[in-house]
């Protein structure tokens, strides 16, 4: 395994942000390298331990979806190799974990599918049988598959804060009606095209985030990470239906194992409160979670 990378230090290209998980540098005025480190977030906090190889994986995987999903919508690909926007020397740092993207005017909105009701859509519809505003049959339980994917965007959040679950109509407030209804239109025949793929490798998806810019021609371009087990809840399939009986989360690939050590943990006899810094990570816990990204991939990408 390569050894871990957890912040980039390219000082060819000027850094312009570090995100949760990337570091993106400008490459002239109209390109941008996105390097995927192997930092690991959860509830919004940078853990400090790395997760080895992550960012190669997320990246691969990212790739994979990007080829996948072109006679959709344009992505912000440009097609050319990571490594030769560096010098020789900081080639180990972007090599198979980057990507050279166009540089894009984002949207604000985190355009977010769920085909199944998890997470903080399971608590939204607990209280008042929908989420984000859109009504939800009764006596749906934990893990439910709904009637049909629905649309359920949230406003972006600055790093170490929450993505806000926000309703349709503050989409259209911040973007417009005519661009609210490309982004939904968009991202359900995403999601709707990539979980009957993934199904038949084995793996449900039961809730991803998009995440798009406008070209210079103003074309939407679906930007950052697609599908990635960081933006998109995977789960095996075999698991999920005893699990859905018990009423407990299913077996998952993405951050959730690490997410149930975290809320299980207990420093000094009290829970973690989710603020930095975080718990350390023992190395049990590192390398399972590694295991289930490459897991991921591997199913994916299986002939």
């Amino acid at each position: 395994m390569t050894s871990a990378l957890h912040t980039s230090a390219l000082t060819s290209l000027p850094l312009l942000a570090r995100g949760k998980v990337r570091d993106n540098y400008a490459v002239g005025t109209d390109r941008l390298l996105m390097v995927a480190s192997d930092r690991l977030s959860a509830f919004d906090v940078i853990l400090g331990e790395p997760i080895p190889g992550k960012g190669a994986l997320l990246t691969q995987m990212a790739l994979f979806w990007f080829g996948k999903l072109g006679h959709i919508c344009p992505n912000h690909l440009t097609g050319e190799a990571p490594e030769s926007v560096v010098t020789a020397a900081e080639i180990p740092q972007v090599k198979d974990r980057s990507m050279l993207v166009k540089r894009l005017k984002p949207i604000p909105v985190e355009a977010v599918v769920r085909g199944y009701l998890a997470g903080s859509g399971w608590q939204e519809y607990q209280q008042n049988q929908a989420v984000c505003g859109v009504a939800l049959p009764a006596g749906l339980k934990n893990a439910s598959k709904l009637p049909e994917p629905i649309f359920t965007p949230a406003a972006k959040a600055e790093v170490g804060e929450h993505d806000e679950n926000i309703s349709y109509e503050q989409v259209v407030a911040v973007v417009g009606a005519e661009l609210a209804e490309q982004i939904k239109k968009i991202s359900i025949e995403i999601y709707q095209t990539a979980a009957a793929f993934a199904l038949t490798k084995g793996i449900i998806i039961a809730d991803t985030k998009f995440e798009f810019g406008l070209d210079e021609n103003g074309t939407l371009t679906l930007m950052d990470e697609v599908l990635t087990p960081d933006s998109s809840r995977y789960w095996p399939i075999e698991g999920y239906e005893a699990a859905f009986a018990a009423g407990q989360n299913p077996p998952s690939y993405d951050k959730q194992f690490v997410r149930d050590w975290l809320e299980a943990v207990r420093i000094n006899g009290k829970p973690w409160d989710k603020t930095p810094p975080s718990p350390h990570l023992p190395p049990e816990v590192i390398a399972k979670t590694a295991a289930k990204y490459q897991e991921a991939l591997a199913r994916l990408t299986a002939a």
